[in-house]
Protein backbone atom coordinates (compact mmCIF):
# COMPACT_ATOMS: atom_id res chain seq x y z
CA UNK A 1 0.00 0.00 0.00
CA UNK A 2 2.82 2.63 0.95
CA UNK A 3 4.37 1.81 -2.35
CA UNK A 4 1.36 2.33 -4.28
CA UNK A 5 0.90 5.94 -3.10
CA UNK A 6 4.58 6.26 -3.56
CA UNK A 7 4.66 5.59 -6.83
CA UNK A 8 1.23 7.69 -7.08
CA UNK A 9 3.65 10.92 -5.43
CA UNK A 10 6.37 10.52 -7.87
CA UNK A 11 3.86 10.22 -10.77
CA UNK A 12 2.04 13.01 -9.66
CA UNK A 13 5.33 14.52 -9.48
CA UNK A 14 7.15 14.13 -12.97
CA UNK A 15 3.43 14.74 -14.56
CA UNK A 16 3.43 18.32 -12.79
CA UNK A 17 7.35 19.01 -13.98
CA UNK A 18 6.45 18.29 -17.28
CA UNK A 19 3.26 20.67 -17.32
CA UNK A 20 4.87 23.14 -15.27
CA UNK A 21 7.34 24.39 -18.63
CA UNK A 22 4.08 24.25 -20.85
CA UNK A 23 1.91 25.81 -17.93
CA UNK A 24 4.87 28.55 -17.03
CA UNK A 25 5.03 29.81 -20.84
CA UNK A 26 1.17 30.03 -21.08
CA UNK A 27 1.14 31.91 -17.74
CA UNK A 28 3.86 34.09 -18.82
CA UNK A 29 2.26 35.18 -22.27
CA UNK A 30 -1.32 35.83 -20.10
CA UNK A 31 0.31 38.48 -18.25
CA UNK A 32 2.59 40.15 -21.03
CA UNK A 33 -0.63 40.37 -22.84
CA UNK A 34 -2.42 41.66 -20.24
CA UNK A 35 0.13 44.30 -19.17
CA UNK A 36 0.18 45.27 -23.26
CA UNK A 37 -3.68 45.96 -22.67
CA UNK A 38 -3.55 47.96 -19.67
CA UNK A 39 -0.48 49.90 -21.20
CA UNK A 40 -2.62 50.65 -24.31
CA UNK A 41 -5.86 51.35 -21.93
CA UNK A 42 -3.48 53.74 -19.68
CA UNK A 43 -2.37 55.91 -22.70
CA UNK A 44 -5.57 57.06 -23.20
CA UNK A 45 -6.43 59.79 -20.74
CA UNK A 46 -10.48 59.40 -21.94
CA UNK A 47 -10.69 55.95 -21.38
CA UNK A 48 -8.76 56.23 -17.77
CA UNK A 49 -11.19 58.66 -17.09
CA UNK A 50 -14.25 56.88 -18.33
CA UNK A 51 -12.99 53.43 -16.35
CA UNK A 52 -11.72 54.88 -12.88
CA UNK A 53 -14.49 57.35 -12.50
CA UNK A 54 -17.48 55.25 -13.36
CA UNK A 55 -15.50 52.52 -10.55
CA UNK A 56 -15.93 54.97 -8.08
CA UNK A 57 -19.18 57.16 -9.23
CA UNK A 58 -21.02 53.96 -8.45
CA UNK A 59 -20.54 53.80 -4.84
CA UNK A 60 -19.96 56.94 -4.13
CA UNK A 61 -23.69 57.26 -5.50
CA UNK A 62 -24.82 54.77 -4.03
CA UNK A 63 -23.42 56.29 -0.60
CA UNK A 64 -24.58 59.58 -0.55
CA UNK A 65 -28.16 58.24 -1.71
CA UNK A 66 -27.83 55.94 1.99
CA UNK A 67 -26.81 59.35 3.65
CA UNK A 68 -29.71 60.83 2.35
CA UNK A 69 -32.28 58.58 3.02
CA UNK A 70 -30.38 57.89 6.63
CA UNK A 71 -30.88 61.67 7.02
CA UNK A 72 -34.51 61.70 6.37
CA UNK A 73 -35.60 59.23 8.46
CA UNK A 74 -33.35 61.08 10.96
CA UNK A 75 -31.16 58.13 11.74
CA UNK A 76 -28.67 59.01 14.86
CA UNK A 77 -25.70 57.90 12.82
CA UNK A 78 -23.46 60.80 11.01
CA UNK A 79 -22.64 60.69 7.17
CA UNK A 80 -19.23 58.89 7.87
CA UNK A 81 -20.69 56.14 10.26
CA UNK A 82 -23.00 55.64 7.00
CA UNK A 83 -20.64 55.87 4.02
CA UNK A 84 -18.75 53.29 6.08
CA UNK A 85 -21.55 51.13 7.00
CA UNK A 86 -22.28 50.86 3.37
CA UNK A 87 -18.76 50.31 2.24
CA UNK A 88 -18.80 47.83 5.06
CA UNK A 89 -21.70 46.06 3.80
CA UNK A 90 -21.11 46.04 0.11
CA UNK A 91 -17.79 44.72 0.31
CA UNK A 92 -19.22 41.79 2.57
CA UNK A 93 -22.17 41.15 0.15
CA UNK A 94 -19.40 40.37 -2.56
CA UNK A 95 -18.94 37.58 -0.21
CA UNK A 96 -22.32 36.14 -1.11
CA UNK A 97 -22.93 36.82 -5.10
CA UNK A 98 -27.35 37.37 -5.28
CA UNK A 99 -28.48 39.78 -8.64
CA UNK A 100 -28.01 43.25 -7.41
CA UNK A 101 -27.18 42.53 -4.11
CA UNK A 102 -30.74 41.74 -3.14
CA UNK A 103 -31.12 40.10 0.07
CA UNK A 104 -27.53 40.00 1.52
CA UNK A 105 -26.66 43.80 1.39
CA UNK A 106 -30.01 44.56 2.67
CA UNK A 107 -29.04 42.29 5.59
CA UNK A 108 -25.85 43.54 5.76
CA UNK A 109 -26.84 47.12 5.47
CA UNK A 110 -29.07 46.82 8.57
CA UNK A 111 -26.56 45.02 10.61
CA UNK A 112 -24.33 47.60 9.92
CA UNK A 113 -26.37 51.22 10.42
CA UNK A 114 -27.49 49.33 13.89
CA UNK A 115 -23.70 48.53 14.50
CA UNK A 116 -23.08 52.24 13.58
CA UNK A 117 -25.65 53.59 16.46
CA UNK A 118 -29.18 53.46 14.41
CA UNK A 119 -31.77 52.46 15.92
CA UNK A 120 -33.66 48.93 14.07
CA UNK A 121 -36.55 50.98 13.14
CA UNK A 122 -34.14 53.50 11.60
CA UNK A 123 -32.00 51.29 9.81
CA UNK A 124 -34.47 48.91 8.49
CA UNK A 125 -36.62 52.51 6.89
CA UNK A 126 -32.95 53.62 5.60
CA UNK A 127 -32.50 50.44 3.77
CA UNK A 128 -36.07 50.39 2.67
CA UNK A 129 -35.67 53.95 1.46
CA UNK A 130 -32.30 53.08 -0.42
CA UNK A 131 -33.64 49.83 -2.29
CA UNK A 132 -36.77 51.97 -3.50
CA UNK A 133 -34.75 54.83 -4.45
CA UNK A 134 -31.67 52.24 -5.97
CA UNK A 135 -33.98 49.80 -7.61
CA UNK A 136 -37.60 50.46 -7.60
CA UNK A 137 -37.69 53.94 -8.58
CA UNK A 138 -35.45 53.65 -11.94
CA UNK A 139 -38.04 50.93 -13.27
CA UNK A 140 -41.24 53.42 -13.47
CA UNK A 141 -39.67 55.47 -16.77
CA UNK A 142 -38.80 52.23 -18.39
CA UNK A 143 -42.63 51.27 -17.63
CA UNK A 144 -43.90 54.57 -18.84
CA UNK A 145 -41.78 53.93 -22.40
CA UNK A 146 -42.51 50.32 -22.73
CA UNK A 147 -46.61 51.20 -22.49
CA UNK A 148 -46.13 53.95 -25.08
CA UNK A 149 -44.16 52.09 -27.42
CA UNK A 150 -46.73 49.25 -27.16
CA UNK A 151 -49.68 51.98 -27.36
CA UNK A 152 -47.90 53.30 -30.50
CA UNK A 153 -47.84 49.25 -31.92
CA UNK A 154 -44.40 49.39 -31.88
CA UNK A 155 -44.04 45.83 -29.76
Amino acid sequence: MVGLVAAAVLTGAVALVRCARGLRERLRALLASAAADLRALHRNRARVAALWGGSLAFPATHAAVLVAVAQSVHASVPASGVVAAYLCASTATGWLPTPAGLGSLDAALGLALVTAGASAVAATSTVLGYRLVTAWLPLVPGVVVLAVLVRCREL
